[in-house]
């Protein structure tokens, strides 16, 4: 892939554009900067520009990459400021730089999860919810391309904390397996509802953090 890469953030009402739709953005902002991307040959071409992982609708993130290939050489110095004056609110680029690192090589995401009880937090909730995460074993329902299969959260679940925000809210942090395999943070939220309902929160909300490499290093 191309050695140019953007650090981005996705927040507020941008968070409900769905992938998809953020690759449309970014193609027409590029065009709006004056930024060529360079196209796949064949019948069919495509601009050269790759995600590191796809963000679920309804996430906010500050460490997003997006990898992208131009006609000319080397990259503008103010192509940050150039693309940041064409996209939308709520999408913004925080950095563009050259890197040569694979996106294979992420392998873990640390997210922040507020959780919100509309009741009052539950008796010994953040005692109740170490236990529960901290479990050899949590299964539950996960589709994949074959199929629903069976899936235990936990072997991807590397450290989390918890802390009390207030009388009606929790932090939940945590750092899950990004890829190989991948832990939505929303399936923590139905491991609740399946085994513990009592301990599952009226609403959460996700943001992804940081993006970390094997060796617990900032992937960039």
């Amino acid at each position: 892939m191309s050695k140019h890469r953007l650090l981005f953030a996705k927040t507020g009402r941008a968070i409900y554009i769905s992938h998809l739709d953020l690759m449309r953005t970014f193609q027409r902002a590029f065009l709006r900067a004056g930024l060529h991307l360079r196209h796949s040959e064949g019948f069919n071409p495509h601009p050269i520009m790759a995600f590191a992982l796809p963000l679920s609708v309804g996430t906010t993130s500050v460490c997003e990459l997006l990898d992208f290939d131009l006609l000319s050489e080397p990259m503008p110095e103010d192509v940050v400021s150039r693309l940041n004056a064409a996209l939308p609110e709520g999408v913004s680029v925080l950095q563009a730089y050259d890197s040569s690192r694979k996106f294979a090589e992420i392998k873990w995401v640390c997210v922040s999860a507020r959780l919100e009880y509309d009741k009052g937090l539950p008796k010994d909730v953040m005692a109740r919810l170490r236990a529960f995460f901290a479990r050899e074993e949590v299964i539950v329902p996960k589709k994949t391309k074959k199929g629903m299969t069976d899936f235990n959260i936990t072997p991807c679940i590397g450290a989390f904390d918890i802390r009390s925000q207030s009388d009606c809210e929790l932090i939940f942090e945590a750092r899950l397996s990004a890829q190989n395999p991948t832990l939505n943070p929303a399936l923590l939220i139905q491991a609740l509802e399946i085994h513990e309902s009592e301990l599952a929160p009226d609403f959460a909300a996700f943001t992804r953090l940081e993006l970390l490499d094997v060796e617990l290093q900032t992937f960039r």
